[in-house]
């Protein structure tokens, strides 16, 4: 184990030279407070157009989407993304618990519940796809591999330094978030009451299973199943990495892996073998919130057992290949 922690620190300072990583962090300080402003206007036009009364702007919601309900223009799926919906939010008017109260936390939790299924997986396959097609690209995994390392040795390092940063990109965007968010719309929130524990049963919303937990807490637990998924698809572009000897190509398919299980996921309701592929179980805080099953009969215990499966396997390919394969030619 001693003399991995030398590789570990290389790969760490290649991973800090790349320029690549520090377009993440740009691309988080430019996008959030995009979306950041985005959201004032929309709050100061509810606010303009209910008077600040929450209840009223979210009985309005409500009353909106019943009625969606009788027209034949919206498709039955979304019809059942709206019943559940309206079931949630009566259930937060009748305990007076204002769901989208304005502030820094509400925003960092809404912005990550919408970002894990693309936004995060994208940032995360960004620095994960070239691990080991990058070094063939340019010939320097030879000169690495005549060293006298085991082989398996070498990619563990590389897998470990990858975990680090994915944990340090996690992190940051709930950081920059909640940083930029706050200046506009104020750092309290961590107290607000947020209910979890929605079951859904068919469009039905069973309630007996509810309960409140602060928003801090909620935060937590969103930001551990948003790492789980981020680790997931990091081994999984760490795979292709090593499969492919182009980085390119690696960055293409791990791109329209992602971007296919975005429209699978709104798609594949009537598939239901489409549930064992993991573009679909990556929206694993909708499990929280009591958001509809992109396909019925998921929950997040399976979610979890399908990404796991995933993870391992891939795993198990990468080192199977990069210690059997002739890589140096």
């Amino acid at each position: 184990m001693s003399n991995i922690m030398p590789l570990i620190r290389n790969e760490t300072i290649k991973m800090v030279k790349k320029k690549r990583l520090y377009i993440i962090f740009i691309v988080l300080a430019v996008l959030v407070p995009m979306f950041t402003y985005a959201q004032m206007k929309s709050a100061e036009n509810n606010r303009d157009k209910f008077g600040g009364d929450w209840r009223l702007e979210l009985q309005q919601a409500i009353t909106d989407n019943q009625n969606s309900l009788g027209s034949d223009r919206v498709p039955e799926e979304y019809k059942k993304y709206r019943t559940v919906y309206i079931q949630q939010m009566q259930y937060y008017l009748e305990n007076d618990v204002n769901p989208k109260e304005p502030n820094g936390v509400t925003f960092t939790r809404e912005f990550m519940n919408n970002a894990v299924g693309l936004f995060i997986p994208l940032l995360i396959m960004a620095i994960a796809s070239d691990l080991v097609s990058g070094e063939r690209t340019t010939g320097t995994i030879k000169m690495l591999l005549t060293r006298p390392v085991k082989r398996w040795k070498v990619l563990l390092s590389k897998l470990v330094t990858l975990l680090m940063f994915v944990s340090i990109i996690v992190v940051s965007a709930y950081v920059i978030c909640y940083a930029i968010s706050g200046v506009v719309f104020g750092y309290k929130g961590f107290g607000m009451p947020i209910f979890t524990g929605f079951k859904i049963v068919g469009t039905d919303v069973d309630m007996s299973g509810v309960h409140a937990v602060e928003q801090w807490l909620y935060l937590l637990m969103q930001a551990g199943l948003i790492w789980f998924v981020s680790v997931i698809v990091a081994v999984l572009a760490f795979m292709v990495s090593v499969l492919v000897r182009s980085t390119a190509a690696s960055i293409v398919i791990m791109m329209a892996a992602l971007i296919a299980g975005t429209i699978l996921t709104s798609m594949a309701a009537s598939w239901n073998s489409a549930k064992y592929l993991f573009m679909v179980n990556l929206q694993l805080p909708d499990y929280l919130s009591g958001g509809l099953p992109p396909i019925e009969g998921m929950n997040l215990g399976f979610s979890l057992i399908v990404l796991s499966v995933w993870g391992i396997a891939s795993l198990v390919v990468s080192f199977l290949v990069f210690t059997k394969r002739d890589i140096l030619n």
